[in-house]
């Protein structure tokens, strides 16, 4: 399958993606969100905790999805957030929430691929969630990621080898590609990444990764 037809698959699916935030809630998204999606929580709050301070800062969201990273981080008083995603939809859905937050002064959306996009300034952060797991190059979308980051970037990677992994394997077999990874996998890909020190953390059914774009960064 190719990144077209992920695109595609997400422009179905940004309603349901959307609602896992909580702009749709049901007892059926609730209980489900409670078993198979805790890291998307955990990785949500660890992104925006690793931002700080975010006021005055710059962030680059690639795979932003409904935008709820970009207006989170707005909100907090960054001076401006990009979000960035290969979905039409998302995209769509990224402006109104960003609207209707007060925030769209601050947040520009745009629908394009990370890797051909040409950016035209370095962020001081950068966050990937729930990217990584489409992607076929990792290692050139992390060195560009290092390329356009001044403090820390912060990636999560799904866990591979795991009932969850084979589950979503299953569910994503015909919907688009879905790539899966060790831990040892995730260091390879950063000891060649020109990321001076990296931190990985299991976080349920993924790897929350913290990278430094300086030698003696901290969070």
């Amino acid at each position: 399958m190719t990144q077209t037809e992920t695109a595609a698959f997400f422009d179905t699916y940004s309603a349901q993606f959307d609602a896992i935030y909580g702009n749709r809630n049901s007892l059926v998204n609730t209980v489900v969100n409670r078993l198979f999606r805790k890291s998307m929580k955990v990785r949500y709050l660890k992104s925006l905790q690793g931002c700080q301070p975010v006021k005055g800062r710059t962030v680059l969201d690639v795979g932003c999805g409904p935008g709820h990273y970009a207006v989170s981080l707005a909100k907090q008083e960054a001076r401006a957030v990009v979000g960035l995603d290969f979905a039409e939809r998302m995209i769509q859905l990224g402006r109104q929430h960003a609207e209707f937050a007060g925030v769209r002064e601050k947040c520009e959306f745009i629908q394009a691929d990370f890797l051909e996009h040409s950016f035209q300034e370095r962020f001081d952060y950068c966050i990937l969630m729930g990217f990584m797991d489409y992607i076929s190059q990792p290692q050139k979308v992390i060195q560009k990621v290092h390329a356009l980051t001044k403090e820390r970037a912060f990636f999560s990677f799904p866990m591979g080898g795991t009932f969850l992994a084979w589950q979503r394997q299953l569910r994503y077999r015909k919907r688009c590609p879905l790539f899966l990874y060790r831990s040892e996998d995730i260091r390879t890909l950063f000891a060649e990444s020109g990321f001076p020190r990296f931190d990985i953390e299991p976080i349920h059914r993924d790897f929350f990764v913290t990278a430094y774009a300086k030698e003696n960064g901290t969070v």
